[in-house]
């Protein structure tokens, strides 16, 4: 049995220049092996660094604003020390309990603001559910026109919020409204123009203009998950002697429950932040009806000056998002675990 021997470095490197190829690395390792662990560092790196400017502008648009607010919540930053925050004096819990003391006259009218939120989140959120629903049902079968439709249903949410708002705005104006003008002096359901913007009407009119530009988002959702629905499901049904309702709960209500838990939680917290809506609608002063909490909130910051208790209350909204937005999650998993 010959032994084979191995040859040494500088009989590599004389075999090498003799033909022609590159000298092989110090320590004889291959090259391959010595530009493994760099090649993988590299591989690895990738996904971070392609996700690092997002990292970045999350914690400068979102996160650090967030923590400064915290920050300004424990402080009586009033409009005496806007120019030096460092002076204004620390409260600690105060501005909380000023907040939640619904015996005074600011967290009286923080828990009104609330209860108003809270009506017109439920309404708005269940009537574009329910007219998305309808609208993607209604849109599945074939017909002329449909494809227009789709597109026309779409127009609201496509629209920039303030030209929307706007435009409802000048609808509901008392003399040259649209709105009185059909309700009043064509379908004659009332006798005298009613009052939209002031007044009780004031909160009939934000719900109205909410749906009007939430619905067509549930509409798309919706109308994208039905298309995840095999056809078959519904030929078996119809063949079994199932009508058109019996269908809508037996198959295309259950098929839909991974996709109304995501759309009813993302449509309730953009509505219960809606700010937009009620500001270009009614302006810095909100009706009472209608005194929405984000609103409330900006109220309680940029006209009264008083930074500290507007933070306060913003935190406490914040932490009331998130425990409603946990229990959902965790009522919802549950569900689907046990189904």
């Amino acid at each position: 049995m010959v032994a084979r021997t191995t040859p040494g470095q500088d009989e590599r490197r004389e075999i090498a220049q003799a033909s022609g190829g590159p000298p092989p690395p110090a320590g004889g390792l291959p090259s391959r092996v010595a530009g493994r662990f760099p090649v993988r560092l590299r591989r690895l790196s990738v996904p971070y660094l392609l996700i690092l400017p997002a990292i970045v502008l999350e914690l400068l648009i979102h996160v650090v604003p967030m923590l400064i607010g915290v920050g300004m919540s424990f402080l009586k930053l009033t409009q005496f020390f806007i120019r030096n925050w460092s002076a204004a004096p620390f409260v600690g819990l105060a501005n909380y309990r000023v907040a939640v003391d619904f015996d005074s006259a600011v967290g009286s009218s923080l828990l009104h603001s609330f209860i108003v939120t809270v009506c017109f989140t439920a309404l708005a959120v269940g009537f574009s559910w329910l007219f998305g629903t309808m609208g993607a049902v209604l849109m599945q079968g074939a017909f002329w026109g449909r494809g227009f439709l789709r597109t026309f249903f779409l127009v609201p949410y496509a629209l920039p919020v303030y030209a929307g708002v706007i435009t409802w705005s000048f609808m509901f104006q008392r003399d040259t409204g649209f709105v009185n003008h059909i309700l009043v002096d064509q379908l004659h359901l009332a006798d005298d123009r009613p009052f939209w913007l002031i007044g009780p009407n004031s909160f009939a009119a934000v719900v109205v203009v909410c749906v009007w530009r939430s619905w067509p988002f549930a509409f798309l959702i919706l109308m994208a998950g039905l298309q995840n629905i095999d056809r078959d499901l519904y030929e078996a049904a119809a063949i079994d002697g199932a009508g058109w309702w019996r269908q809508l709960r037996s198959i295309t209500l259950p098929m839909l429950r991974p996709v109304n838990q995501v759309l009813i939680l993302v449509l309730f917290l953009w509505t219960f932040n809606d700010f937009n809506t009620p500001y270009v609608l009614f302006g810095q002063a909100a009706p009472q009806q209608a005194d929405l909490i984000s609103v409330h909130i900006y109220q309680s910051s940029f006209i009264t000056w008083n930074f500290g208790s507007g933070s306060a209350m913003s935190v406490l909204l914040l932490l009331f998002l998130l425990v409603v937005t946990a229990v959902y999650l965790m009522i919802t998993s549950r569900r689907r675990t046990h189904a």
